[in-house]
């Protein structure tokens, strides 16, 4: 059994906690604070409690180097403008000025420790670096669910150092809505997939094959799907190595009765960075020199009815390059549709990664159910599987 951040005597403590501040930056400045602010729940409670408070995160991939580009520092200074108080911060996560912060800090205070993947010893999971990292606290707390299906040793190798170890709230906030949804979900079910590739997203689908009413895909893996069932897809993006992998979940699909949706008309470009949309096209009409780049009217039209007859719903990945204006379309009338959902007594579930990213950018957040803190994490719990840094924790 893992123990909620509830269970512990956190007075006087000092507290190490492992949150995800892996968030986009750009000129110094967080340009999203999106997992910042899911981490304040757990980061106040402590605080309330009478802990001392030591946060650890990672930030992009420095691969093992100090890359002033990677620091944390802004992250910081967001969370010391969230909580409206100073934080200290130290250049190295692991140093004696760092250990020596930590065990110096008084009961209400916070110090963040610098990107933890300035080290190639985090994602190694190797133990000496655990070990040290384990010296900040007394106490360990993992909050960062993004990482939570990855072996490392500030979410796996660290926990083994502390009797006393559990989850935060954002955590068990995310275990609470998977779990759920495995379990018994309000019916009819409806998973969306998106986003480009089909391989990181097999087992979930051969999950909810056995689970799910009704499945839409969109993206850039729709086009190995449309072309698995013979459409001539242009240009677009299709992975040979899965078009095999694509016709059996059609088949189980149609065995099982599940009903599984692809587009029937896209907006086009000539490229991934076309800035000028062309379009739309009908699947089996999409110009050889172009490819398609998001979700149609026609199909926008046709997802939306499938959702209308919905209770809960599952989104995992964009339908098409919304990052860029003119490619946004499909998502952006998928997230507003689903956003009255909510009010009406529905489920709606939003996968992290890019989904989240979709939803953030639109400013959505608060008119979903729930928005994961985690894209591959999420995956991987709603197919079912368990997480290391989750078992890590288990007394």
């Amino acid at each position: 059994m893992v123990r909620s951040l509830k269970a512990f005597d956190l007075k006087g403590k000092h507290v190490l906690v492992r949150v995800d501040f892996n968030v986009p930056l750009k000129d110094e400045q967080v340009v999203d604070n999106f997992r910042i602010q899911a981490a304040l729940p757990t980061i106040n409670y402590a605080l309330d409690e009478g802990a001392a408070l030591v946060l650890m995160s990672h930030l992009g991939r420095p691969n093992g180097l100090s890359q002033p580009v990677f620091s944390l520092m802004p992250a910081g200074e967001e969370l010391a403008g969230l909580l409206e108080m100073p934080i200290k911060f130290s250049h190295d996560c692991i140093s004696s000025d760092a250990l020596d912060t930590s065990l110096g800090l008084k009961p209400g205070e916070i110090h963040l420790l610098e990107n933890l993947r300035f080290y190639k010893q985090e994602k190694q999971n190797d133990s000496q670096f655990s070990r040290r990292l384990a010296r900040h606290g007394s106490v360990y707390i993992n909050d960062a669910f993004g990482t939570s299906h990855r072996s490392h040793a500030s979410n796996v190798g660290v926990a083994e150092h502390f009797k006393h170890r559990g989850m935060g709230f954002l955590i068990e906030k995310e275990i609470k809505f998977m779990d759920k949804i495995m379990r018994k979900p309000s019916r009819p079910l409806l998973l969306i997939l998106g986003g480009a590739k089909i391989d990181s997203k097999l087992a979930l689908i051969e999950t909810f094959l056995e689970k799910a009413d009704t499945i839409l895909i969109g993206g850039g893996m729709s086009f190995t799907f449309l072309k698995a069932r013979g459409k001539e897809v242009g240009g677009s993006l299709v992975d040979e190595t899965m078009l095999s992998a694509a016709k059996n979940i059609i088949n189980k699909a149609r065995t099982k009765g599940v009903k599984l949706v692809l587009p029937d008309d896209v907006i086009c470009g000539q490229a991934l960075d076309d800035t000028s949309p062309k379009g739309p096209f009908k699947v089996s009409s999409i110009p050889g020199e172009l490819m398609g780049l998001d979700i149609g009217p026609g199909t926008i039209k046709k997802f939306m009815s499938e959702l209308n007859a919905s209770r809960t719903v599952i989104w995992n990945g964009p339908l098409g390059v919304f990052e860029l204006q003119g490619y946004h379309v499909g998502s952006f009338k998928i997230a507003n549709h689903l956003a009255e959902f909510k009010n009406a007594g529905k489920t709606v579930i939003v996968g992290g990664g890019d989904t989240a990213a979709v939803i953030n950018k639109f400013n959505l957040t608060e008119k979903m159910s729930h928005v994961s803190t985690g894209g591959g994490a999420s995956l991987e719990l709603l197919s079912g599987k368990r997480l290391p840094a989750l078992e890590s924790l288990e007394a």
